[in-house]
């Protein structure tokens, strides 16, 4: 059974925010010497996390941005080892590149590649929970406003 830590490894240096109960929760603040956002991708994961330890659901991250080890680096600063729930496949990263170079606007979006690719995932794993981490890098490169927000 996966338990979260009391302590944050160490080896993961802290930056203090100063936000009453936000510093608690996070053992010591946001991660020093790394870029931030606003923290949706670490609650993400921790309701994954929950989920497979509680419910006993196999669950599913998808990421556009991070790599499957700079995920288990930041969920490591919230006191999660996940390696054990990744090896029997209670807990699904999936890091989607996107290649911005790749990217031609010449008609209509189509992202039924993506689905097909998460569909697979979830129906052979019976995945209950999926996060989609900055969904937005898909259209963020999209000269059409139509698909800007």
């Amino acid at each position: 059974m996966l338990k979260k830590r009391s302590i944050t490894p160490k080896s993961i240096k802290k930056c203090p925010t100063g936000i009453v109960g936000f510093d608690k929760i996070t053992f010591g603040g946001l991660l020093k010497n790394r870029s931030t956002g606003s923290g949706k991708s670490m609650f993400g994961m921790e309701f994954l996390i929950r989920g497979t330890i509680d419910y006993k659901e196999p669950n599913m991250f998808a990421a556009f941005e991070e790599t499957d080890k700079e995920l288990t680096q930041n969920i490591a600063s919230l006191g999660f080892d996940i390696k054990d729930l990744i090896s029997p496949h209670q807990l699904i990263l999936d890091h989607i590149q996107i290649d911005r170079t790749e990217f031609k606007e010449i008609g209509a979006y189509n992202l039924d590649g993506l689905f097909i690719r998460l569909g697979y995932t979830i129906d052979t794993f019976k995945i209950k929970r999926v996060v989609l981490d900055t969904i937005e890098i898909l259209f963020g490169n999209l000269e059409n406003e139509i698909f800007r927000y």
